[in-house]
Order: C-alpha cells, then structure tokens, then sequence
C-alpha cells in the first residue's frame, strides 16, 4: 500500500476493481482547502482513459508488472501468438490488448507488461516506428502537389494506411503505430 505522493507517470495500481496505469499526474495545492492530485488514468483492461482526482495522502494499491521481450510469430483464431525470446515459451494474446494489430509483421520484437503475481498479459507495448513496403497503391496524378493530399495503399500485412501522393509500390515507409499514420519514406 502506497498513498498519492508516490503517483508518477506509468505507475500500475488497482483502482476500482481494474488495473490502472497513470499517463499523466498533477499535485495540486490551492490556496483554500486541502491539496489533491489529479490524475489521467487508462484502463489496461479495456483502454478507457478517465481523468480521476485523489485528496492527498490517500492510499492506493500499486500493482506490480514485469516488461518481458516477445517476438511475434503468427495469429489464428486464437489470438496473436509470441515467443518469449529468453525461454522460448509461447502465449497468445486477443486481439483487444493491441493497439495496431495491422502493424504486426512475423518476427517483430516488442514487450509485453505482464501482471507480476498472476502471471497474465496487461498489454502490448509495439515499437513507436515500423518500417513496412508497400505493395499496393494507385499512381499518383503529376502536378497534385500543393496540398497535403493522401491516398489509400496496402502494406505487406495487409493493412490500408494513407500515404503522400508521391508514394509508389515497392517504396519502404515508416510508420507510427501509435496512431497507425504515415511518417516518412525511407531509402532503401
């Protein structure tokens, strides 16, 4: 048990009968009446972000996680399948614990947070850029340039994204999977 002077950002803790985890705090000390802190709190149950305040000095459950290296192997009807890269057990994960699951190419690393006493996947946690070719898109039209106009194109998952007119099948771009956005192209 903890209390309010020990949130910071990333903290875990059960609140409400779901684990929470901070994504940003503010200690607040007014000039009347008792300081407090307020918070910005996602569920990494469900991904629902609330904005929750707490008085000072009251007691919250920090939950204990682990980060562990997986490497992405394939997805069924199951779910998405990892492969821990130290002892090479495997899990599966639904599809709802991921963000972009568009963006998951067969071999990618990424870190999995896991519940520390009841050994069970919290989320996943992708690289924030991803480098994918594109392998559809319609031509772009010469001369289309003076807005930032997008069009539609596939990568090699199968995944639509939006790209610059001036992008070409072939063409390697790097993408955000945080927001699943186009970023720039990359040379080969």
């Amino acid at each position: 048990m903890a209390n309010t002077s020990e949130i910071r950002n990333g903290l875990c803790l059960d609140y409400n009968n779901d684990i929470w985890t901070v994504v940003e705090f503010q200690h607040v000390k007014p000039g009347k009446g008792a300081a407090f802190v307020r918070t910005k709190l996602k569920s990494l149950t469900s991904g629902k972000v609330v904005d929750n305040t707490f008085p000072a000095g009251h007691k919250i459950f920090p939950v204990r996680v682990e980060r562990r290296k997986y490497q992405f192997l394939y997805n069924d009807d199951m779910g998405y399948h990892f492969m821990n890269n130290e002892t090479y057990e495997q899990t599966y994960i639904d599809v709802k614990m991921i963000d972009n699951p568009g963006l998951l190419k067969e071999g990618a690393d990424v870190e999995i947070l896991f519940h520390a006493e009841k050994e069970i996947p919290l989320i996943l946690d992708m690289p924030q850029y991803v480098t994918f070719e594109i392998t559809y898109t319609e031509p772009g039209l010469k001369g289309d340039t003076a807005t930032n106009a997008t069009k539609p194109a596939k990568i090699e998952t199968g995944a639509e994204i939006k790209v610059p007119l001036f992008i070409n099948e072939g063409d390697l771009v790097k993408i955000d999977t945080r927001t699943g956005n186009y970023v720039e192209r990359v040379k080969k």
